[in-house]
């Protein structure tokens, strides 16, 4: 019995597109991105990713490029995780693309997921008030009311935070941008 379940997409195709580096490099770059590149725009994003150079060498963006016009790009197209156009080279991310994020953990610029930034967030946060509720040193001369709207407010910033880094990929679903491509 599979633990999670996604509502459209097969846990198996989920495993498949995730089982290749570039095939997961390519939505999360979608998600990120307003949605819509071209070939050449995710090519030089997936190498320059790769080869940890800004722009990356042209043996490098050629080998990306090609793999994902004849693999990746038609196998995430016929799975509806993305519109691949092979006349235009243009892709855009589709509503199955949240099956696949579902199961991809976000990892934040510091290098962390997003969930372990919440979790320290929150027992910090108890900590603190609590310790300040009992009257720990230092930590009692603010008033724990101050301490949990620091907690809140800290919150608040990790999840814009988080918004702002996805927020292409959150207004597209949200103005449902794929209702015709199920």
């Amino acid at each position: 019995m599979p633990m999670f379940r996604t509502n459209d997409l097969p846990e198996s195709d989920v495993y498949t597109v995730l089982a290749n580096a570039r095939r997961r490099e390519a939505v999360r770059h979608l998600t990120t991105a307003n949605g819509t590149v071209t070939l050449g725009q995710l090519a030089t994003a997936i190498a320059a990713e790769e080869t940890e150079e800004s722009p990356p060498p042209q043996a490098a963006y050629e080998s990306v490029r090609s793999s994902l016009r004849q693999t990746h790009l038609p196998m995430l197209d016929d799975l509806g995780i993305v519109e691949y156009d092979p006349d235009t080279h243009v892709i855009r991310l589709r509503e199955r693309a949240r099956d696949v994020d579902t199961y991809m953990e976000v990892i934040t610029s510091y290098g962390i997921t997003w969930g372990e930034l919440y979790r320290t967030l929150g027992v910090l946060s108890l900590f603190v008030v609590v310790a300040a509720l009992l009257d720990a040193p230092l930590i009692a001369r603010v008033d724990p009311l101050l301490w949990a709207s620091l907690s809140l407010f800290a919150f608040a910033a990790a999840i814009g935070t988080q918004f702002w880094t996805h927020r292409w990929y959150v207004l597209r679903s949200l103005r449902g941008f794929d209702r015709g491509a199920r």
